[in-house]
């Protein structure tokens, strides 16, 4: 028996996220259907409203409810140290670690010229920038070990190098072709205490 309208509508929509096939769309829908109506009312206002409560910090570019954000404005984080990530995803396991006390850097991706994606499309100008007001002693470089990864690292510190600040690069301790946030706290946690000049 077909299910409704409506209910081929949801799965439709919940397949559009990530890691959502038809069977677990399918699962989520039914689940929401049992769910009480304040909890389901709930659950579409907060999707509604995700958009407009989260935004991105103007110095970090890190996902906020505030700007700046709490990494930024936290007085017990170290200003002289930046760590430099592709997405807003790869600050958690850094933070899991508990290794890394300074502040945060979000590119918004990797160069990536088979994907489009140059260097004026990342918040390099925007590094620049911060590190050009002084302050900053040293930038560590956590883009993923991947070749994008690799080569954005590779971008970055040649043009960090001449603003006189010590560019370091998270150290191997995590599997070449990872993602940091599908990576332990542990490992990330060696891979920050083992960071190297680049």
């Amino acid at each position: 028996m077909p299910y409704p309208k409506p209910l081929r509508r949801l799965v439709s929509l919940l397949t559009r996220l990530p890691c959502v096939g038809e069977k677990t769309a399918t699962r989520l829908a039914l689940h929401m259907l049992r769910m009480p109506r304040e909890s389901v009312r709930e659950l579409g206002e907060a999707i509604a409203g995700i958009s407009e409560a989260v935004i991105k910090c103007s110095k970090c570019f890190n996902i906020a409810d505030i700007d700046p954000c709490s990494l930024c404005t936290d007085p017990a984080r170290r200003d002289d140290l930046i760590c430099v990530v592709e997405d807003p995803t790869d600050i958690v396991p850094i933070e899991k670690s508990g290794e890394y006390n300074g502040k945060y850097h979000v590119l918004g991706g990797a160069i990536s010229p088979i994907d489009g994606v140059m260097p004026e499309d990342l918040r390099i100008r925007e590094l620049t920038d911060r590190l050009s007001k002084g302050g900053v002693g040293e930038v560590i470089l956590a883009t993923n070990l991947t070749a994008e990864g690799e080569a954005t690292a590779s971008y970055l510190a040649g043009v960090v190098k001449p603003l006189n600040v010590r560019v370091t690069r998270i150290a191997y301790g995590m599997p070449v072709g990872s993602d940091l946030e599908y990576t332990d706290e542990v490992t990330v946690g060696r891979a920050i205490k083992g960071r190297r000049e680049v």
